[in-house]
């Protein structure tokens, strides 16, 4: 851990057994990230009009939906803040050590802030506001894709494919 705090530090230059290590956790994580897209399109909906049956309650095509209550909202985001806070800071801390370049660094973070923040408080715009919040969840989701894909992907190559790189993507 020290070697990962020293400027300049990337993943390149880790031993092999470290290499090891961050590629497990980046494989589980992937299994997080499809596991996490399963749900968000089978079970809550791949649709803004399926979104907000999932939270408002309603018809889902035939079958009917409860509204989630104020409860299982609450459980919701606490569990998801505090585990995605974790699984954030672990993976973006990966992803800073690559050779990607900066600005690109910078705005692919936020972006992934963007998407969790947004995963976190539409649901309750969607279940307390209206319906037509439905489409920041889905605009959330998207910038959480991109973000922890690039998060996963980016250390992965570098890390077993991208010693002789410099610096990705060029700007």
């Amino acid at each position: 851990m020290r070697q990962f705090s020293a400027p300049g530090y990337l993943l390149r230059h880790a031993r092999v057994e470290v290499r090891l290590i961050y590629s497990g956790f980046l494989l589980l994580a992937l299994v997080g990230m499809l596991t996490m897209a399963a749900f968000q399109l089978r079970q809550v909906g791949p649709t803004p009009a399926r979104i907000a049956s999932y939270y408002r309650g309603g018809d889902r095509g035939g079958e009917m939906a409860f509204p989630k209550t104020f409860r299982e909202l609450v459980e919701v985001t606490h569990f998801h803040s505090f585990i995605m806070g974790v699984v954030y800071l672990v993976l973006a801390h990966l992803f800073i050590a690559t050779g990607v370049h900066p600005r690109w660094k910078l705005r692919l973070v936020v972006v992934a802030f963007i998407g969790l923040a947004g995963d976190l408080i539409a649901p309750w715009l969607i279940r307390y506001g209206a319906s037509g919040f439905a489409p920041v969840l889905l605009a959330s989701w998207v910038c959480e894709w991109i973000g922890f894909g690039a998060f996963v992907y980016c250390p992965m190559q570098e890390m077993w494919f991208g010693h002789e790189r410099e610096e990705f993507p060029p700007e």
